[in-house]
């Protein structure tokens, strides 16, 4: 009688574990949805951000938020529709860690080596993302489910690797050093998101059976937040602050503008800019 009650008290503290984690995994996905989805719409409205190297953050973004909206859909009574779930929102997560490295391939090659060659790639780039993801999904599907982690975790460990030993080159050039201090972000998003996971597997792998509910917590929720991580560090650069600001000067009303000090900030960097073009032109 005292074991299957002791029993009963144990599931069902599992299930309210369970909701715990489901919660904390949705929220997390939705703040990842709604970074990445705010990236998304600002390529789709801002024509000026269409270039080579913010596609490849849109298509990060995309991933991401795909990846995000699979998760918060939760799985499907049908076992049909709940593995088509499954297997979609881990197409887009790992897209979304093969796009990370086209970033990186695309700042080394401009910035370490200046190389102007990098939109050549972009057909390579989405045959290289998609046909990877594709290939670990299937191998997934077939079987070797085993080898998910590892690899995800190699990808991690390269990406991290590549920005770390490249940071240590100098440039004298000030674009050069601006890009270089972002690449501190790249390794920090990829620490940040995935290093509870990993201890997590260490902690399972050496003791199975034991979890320890709050290292569970902290891994779903920074895995789930990576999204939002890429979308800060990525995409709210200064060339999408110019963006909005310049749309925020363009429509709203000019009592709403006084209140906004990062708007009138951007227009006295414009007066400044234009003054100096004067004095410039006047020189001449």
């Amino acid at each position: 009688m005292a074991a299957s009650a002791a029993a009963a008290a144990a599931v069902s503290q599992a299930l309210r574990d369970r909701d715990v984690l489901d919660a904390v995994g949705t929220s997390a996905a939705a703040l990842s949805l709604a970074g990445s989805s705010f990236i998304v719409l600002c390529y789709l409205l801002f024509r000026e951000l269409r270039k080579f190297s913010f596609k490849l953050v849109y298509f990060l973004a995309v991933s991401d938020m795909f990846c995000s909206l699979f998760t918060i859909m939760g799985g499907p009574s049908n076992a049909f529709y709940c593995f088509a779930h499954d297997y979609s929102a881990h197409f887009f997560c790992v897209a979304s860690f093969l796009w990370t490295t086209t970033i990186a391939f695309t700042l080394h090659r401009t910035v370490v080596k200046h190389k102007t060659d990098v939109e050549e790639f972009g057909s390579i780039f989405h045959l290289y993302v998609w046909g990877l993801a594709l290939g670990n999904l299937l191998s997934s599907i077939v079987g070797c489910h085993s080898l998910q982690w590892v690899n995800r975790m190699i990808n991690n460990a390269t990406r991290m690797a590549v920005g770390i030993s490249d940071r240590s080159i100098q440039s004298d050039v000030r674009a050069d050093k601006k890009a270089f201090n972002r690449w501190g972000y790249y390794p920090l998003i990829l620490i940040g998101s995935w290093a509870f996971a990993t201890i997590n597997r260490v902690h399972d792998f050496a003791n199975p059976g034991h979890k320890i509910f709050w290292l569970s917590i902290l891994d779903v929720g920074f895995a789930g937040l990576m999204g939002l991580f890429n979308s800060i560090a990525y995409g709210l650069n200064s060339s999408v602050r110019r963006a909005i600001a310049e749309r925020l000067d363009m429509y709203l009303p000019e009592r709403f503008k006084r209140s906004l000090p990062t708007l009138t900030r951007f227009k006295s960097q414009q007066e400044n800019e234009l003054t100096s073009l004067i004095v410039d032109a006047s020189n001449t």
